[in-house]
């Protein structure tokens, strides 16, 4: 009979991922609207981009894992003309994750999923390459609005 240590509980990585798209939210509430749609740095995406990419990963990926479905990736959904559509559609995907991840028994995040039809990870991997992307990102959302003159909400802030 083996034992698997636990270091942090389903529940609090949950809260830690939630943090993270707290803050993330508050980045998004930051910009102004033309420059959420317009602004990049060096050739980057605007945040908008960006924005998308995090909406097409955190819930369909969740729905994807929780039902074992493989589709692809697909960041050119339509999330709307304004920053509030925007707004609306991440507190939307923020419910979907809560769902999808009450769905997810605990003994499932060791069994490997194939990603999008491309990378074959175990699940609990997948799932801390969310956060970290999402962290990536709204790096870039900072140094685009501190290049804007904003000060960006405190990131120990979640």
């Amino acid at each position: 009979m083996t034992t698997t240590a636990q270091v942090i509980s389903k529940e609090d990585l949950l809260k830690h991922w939630q943090g993270h798209r707290s803050l993330t939210r508050r980045v998004i509430e930051a910009f102004p609207e033309k420059d959420f749609f317009e602004f990049s740095v060096g050739g980057m995406r605007t945040f908008a981009e960006l924005t998308s990419e995090l909406l097409a990963i955190g819930a369909p990926a969740m729905k994807g894992i929780v039902n074992r479905e493989v589709k692809p990736y697909d960041e050119n959904t339509d999330n709307g003309k304004t920053k509030a559509e925007y707004l609306a559609k991440w507190d939307k995907a923020t419910e979907e994750i809560n769902h999808y991840w009450s769905l997810l028994p605990l003994e499932d995040f060791d069994k490997t999923f194939n990603l999008f039809g491309q990378y074959e990870f175990p699940i609990i991997h997948n799932i801390l390459y969310f956060i970290d992307n999402e962290i990536h990102h709204r790096g870039q959302g900072y140094v685009y609005l501190r290049a804007l003159g904003i000060e960006p909400p405190f990131f120990w802030e979640r």
